[in-house]
């Protein structure tokens, strides 16, 4: 089964490729999205990795508090969307 996770304080000059690269260190990613704004498609600073739920617990404790070009990512586990 798939997990998503929520990665925040991403940096903004980072791209979708270069997330997952950062994460696949850590186990398999099966998806990853940088959420970005719809009017200058500049990213908003999150995003999320879709990882294997087995591996979830492992990646999550490794990322969480991670340095990526400079900046200290938030990651924890997504909360589903509100209808």
């Amino acid at each position: 089964m798939v997990k998503t996770l929520y990665v925040g304080n991403i940096p903004w000059s980072t791209k979708e490729n270069e997330l997952e690269k950062f994460f696949s260190e850590y186990g398999e990613v099966v998806e990853c999205r940088i959420i970005t704004e719809r009017a200058t498609g500049r990213s908003r600073g999150y995003g999320f990795v879709e990882v294997n739920e087995d591996q979830m617990e492992e990646i999550l404790e490794k990322t969480n508090g991670a340095e990526l070009d400079g900046r200290k990512l938030v990651v924890n586990v997504a909360k589903p969307r509100e209808q």
